[in-house]
């Protein structure tokens, strides 16, 4: 097993779900240039990504999407299509880990893929459900968020949940419909 990822929301002292959440999506952008770059171990930083991406979002979705659903009715119909962003982004994922080592071409190509998918998921979730979050949930609300958020993301991370095999398990869920807190 593997310590929870540096960078993130597990460096912060923050408790705030809204502030931790942030941290997360600044690292994901930090291991995105660190992708790009030719020379650094790109097998790594996939590892170290896939990880915090897909235990990022489970713990979104199973600790702080239910309770924002009910603070923030309006933005319902948006938390659900950070459900489907997710998804979006493990099929992005899925593609990037399938490349072999020695193909840049194509690892570079469906990096770009990835980080599109990502960061127009990251850029929806900041302006409209982060900020309703702020809106519509007191500061003790959003510490007791942020302690369940980051206590599920951690224990995910340590469960590596960004294999490729569990990556395309979450994948194949998704379309049998299998995911229950969707709806």
């Amino acid at each position: 097993m593997t310590q929870p990822t540096p960078g993130g929301a597990g460096e912060t002292d923050s408790r705030d779900v809204v502030e931790l959440i942030l941290d997360d999506h600044r690292e994901f952008e930090r291991l995105f240039r660190e992708l790009r770059n030719r020379d650094a171990n790109r097998q790594a930083r996939l590892r170290e990504l896939a990880d915090l991406l897909v235990a990022h979002a489970e713990a979104e979705e199973r600790e702080v999407y239910p309770v924002l659903k009910r603070k923030a009715p309006e933005e319902r119909e948006e938390i659900a299509h950070s459900f489907e962003e997710h998804d979006e982004g493990h099929e992005a994922l899925a593609a990037l880990q399938e490349v072999s080592d020695g193909d840049q071409d194509t690892f570079e190509e469906r990096l770009e893929e990835l980080v599109e998918t990502v960061m127009h998921h990251l850029d929806e979730e900041e302006r409209d459900v982060l900020n309703a979050a702020r809106e519509n949930v007191d500061l003790e609300t959003r510490e007791k968020l942020g302690d369940a958020f980051l206590n599920a993301r951690n224990d995910l991370i340590a469960q590596q949940p960004g294999e490729p095999q569990k990556v395309r398990e979450l994948i194949d869920a998704s379309k049998a419909g299998d995911s229950s807190s969707q709806g």
